[in-house]
């Protein structure tokens, strides 16, 4: 008989689905896999056609699609292990050494006044209207001055990095120009 793609799926749909299901368990998880046989049925129709019997070759693809599923999970599963998202203390102690290593450098290069304002809010974690009572100065005077120190140390970032950002702003990579940061 010459098979067509709709002839062996109106054929072997069925009875393959059943196979793959008895498999994998899931009926949403047996539709994609045999998606995918179905797939490759098409992109080999030649050898399809030139098979002794039609089912077996059928089953084996069935089979080995099958026999994909479960390694790419299994590799999913060990990458997810692998690469487990940071607990809240190893992001805090990584947020942590990043400021010190590269922040600071450039906020330590910024005016005295300017410095402390950012230290004080940013790494203290002290609010800029008890910034502005320590420093008896107004809440608007301090907003200002860490305004301003944000500012400057955003110019001092973007004159010694080069950095590449797609058109949403994320940051894409990020080369050092000749400077000395650090």
């Amino acid at each position: 008989m010459n098979y067509t793609v709709q002839n062996i799926w109106n054929e072997f749909n069925h009875e393959l689905k059943g196979f793959i299901f008895g498999k994998v368990g899931d009926e949403s998880i047996a539709d994609d896999i045999l998606q995918d046989v179905f797939i490759k049925i098409m992109d080999n129709m030649d050898k399809v056609a030139r098979a002794k019997s039609i089912q077996n070759y059928l089953y084996g693809i069935a089979r080995n699609t099958t026999m994909d599923h479960f390694r790419k999970a299994d590799k999913k599963k060990a990458l997810e292990k692998d690469y487990a998202p940071l607990t809240d203390e190893e992001t805090q102690s990584l947020n942590a050494t990043i400021a010190d290593r590269c922040i600071k450098p450039f906020i330590n290069q910024i005016p005295e006044k300017y410095r402390h304002a950012l230290l004080k809010t940013e790494f203290e974690q002290i609010s800029q209207k008890d910034l502005a009572r320590e420093l008896n100065i107004s809440y608007s005077a301090a907003k200002s001055r860490v305004q301003r120190g944000r500012l400057k140390l955003k110019e001092l970032i973007l004159g010694c990095c080069n950095l590449q950002k797609d058109k949403y702003g994320n940051l894409l990579s990020a080369r050092m120009k000749n400077c000395s940061c650090s």
